[in-house]
């Protein structure tokens, strides 16, 4: 199917009730979805976040903003948060923590910090301090451990003051040893009780396998961690309260299930609503509302295909007691990085998501109603692989790129 023929089956989805939201013409492999049978699927009313929203043309583009290359000498950063100081720190994958201050990059500026394996995809990936770290210091980041037959993805934690990290430790790995460097995640999310949220991948797609299995299937699995999100505590312990705590064979860590690759997760503080972007394979990303004890369908249901080919991943895209999406971008603008954005400096971004786009080359705007329901969608083409994005405590959103000489860019309004 070619584009316009897909667009002209997206377009007949109207009498459907569904609601049609663009994508950019970038996807994450070569080769584009179709549509039909996704559309036939979204009448099924499974949607308990929303309606599915389908993809179609590109989003228009937003011009009320402008970018600032801040500095593009970082290596290939992947994560970064916001010390009270003001410094901003970023993970490089490599394993490097660099430090952004009154306008100078100083990378390996913190020592002391987790050696990763670089493996693939894998290495180090998120950093997050601790909501009292004015109290104990403590810095949170997500790494991938082992080696390229066998590895994990973990949660360390350490000390930070100054320039150096103390006390290093891993809080939390995930149990099952996975081979090749597809698919770590992983985000980290703080909610109001204390506990976070953390992102594992699915670990790979085809042939990879974990234990005989087909590595994506475990997603399916709650004696798994993989395609989970996780809840833990600030030690990396389960809480008691998680929903599948008293369940027989459960891994008690597991929040929420049927997950590929989230690498973007964002709350609204007013709400508690929990916003996750994921990759699709081959089309399929997926905007989701993350909700305990939920199962959000992969690879039992999909909207992507097998890369290379015109095989549905599923030959469903909707299915009784799983979640459907509230986005679905085809063609994949690869999401990673996403936050909700809550500051002064965009009146009219206020309570809306902004969503990394690595083979996007952009930032989308999804514009959520009071009930954190989508109602539009906009672009912002950027300068760049988007690996994260995040508003900073002046009210801009910055970014920062997946690339070899990595920028940090800030984004303020036009005038």
């Amino acid at each position: 199917m070619n584009f316009k023929s897909s667009w002209m089956a997206l377009a007949g989805a109207s009498a459907l009730g569904v609601t049609l939201i663009a994508c950019a013409p970038q996807a994450e492999a070569a080769g584009t979805a179709p549509v039909e049978s996704a559309v036939a699927a979204a009448r099924t009313g499974n949607a308990v976040q929303g309606e599915i929203k389908v993809s179609g043309p590109p989003p228009q583009e937003n011009g009320n903003w402008k970018s600032t290359i801040l500095t593009q000498e970082l290596q290939t950063p992947w994560g970064m948060t916001w010390l009270p100081d003001g410094r901003i720190l970023i993970t490089e994958k490599g394993g490097g923590l660099a430090i952004w201050n009154n306008g100078t990059l100083t990378r390996d500026a913190i020592i002391g910090g987790p050696v990763p394996a670089v493996v693939g995809q894998g290495g180090l990936m998120d950093v997050s301090i601790h909501p009292r770290f004015k109290e104990n210091n403590w810095v949170y980041f997500t790494l991938a451990t082992g080696d390229r037959n066998a590895n994990h993805t973990a949660v360390a934690r350490g000390v930070l003051r100054g320039t150096q990290i103390t006390d290093l430790k891993i809080i939390f790995q995930t149990k099952q040893a996975k081979g090749g460097g597809q698919h770590f995640g992983s985000r980290i999310l703080w909610l109001k009780d204390g506990t976070f949220l953390v992102s594992i991948g699915d670990g790979g797609n085809p042939p990879a396998s974990t234990e005989g299995k087909l590595n994506r299937w475990w997603a399916q699995e709650l004696n798994s961690h993989l395609g989970k999100v996780l809840r833990l505590d600030e030690n990396g312990k389960a809480p008691k309260d998680n929903p599948f705590v008293k369940t027989t064979g459960a891994f008690p860590e597991v929040w929420s299930l049927g997950h590929r690759n989230i690498q973007g997760m964002a709350l609204d503080p007013a709400s508690g609503r929990i916003f996750a972007n994921e990759h699709g394979a081959q089309g399929g990303d997926e905007l989701n509302r993350i909700e305990a004890s939920k199962n959000y369908g992969w690879p039992k249901v999909s909207y992507s295909q097998e890369y290379g080919t015109q095989t549905w991943v599923s030959p469903d895209r909707s299915l009784a007691g799983l979640v459907d999406p509230m986005v679905v971008w085809t063609p994949c603008p690869a999401p990673s990085g996403l936050v909700f954005y809550t500051g002064d400096k965009f009146a009219a971004w206020k309570g809306d998501l902004f969503s990394g786009g690595l083979a996007g080359n952009d930032i989308r705007r999804v514009d959520l109603d009071a009930n954190g329901r989508v109602v539009g969608q906009t672009r912002l083409p950027m300068p760049g692989r988007i690996r994260d994005v995040r508003q900073g405590p002046d009210g801009f959103l910055y970014a920062i790129t997946d690339e070899r000489s990595g920028k940090l860019i800030r984004i303020e309004p036009a005038n």
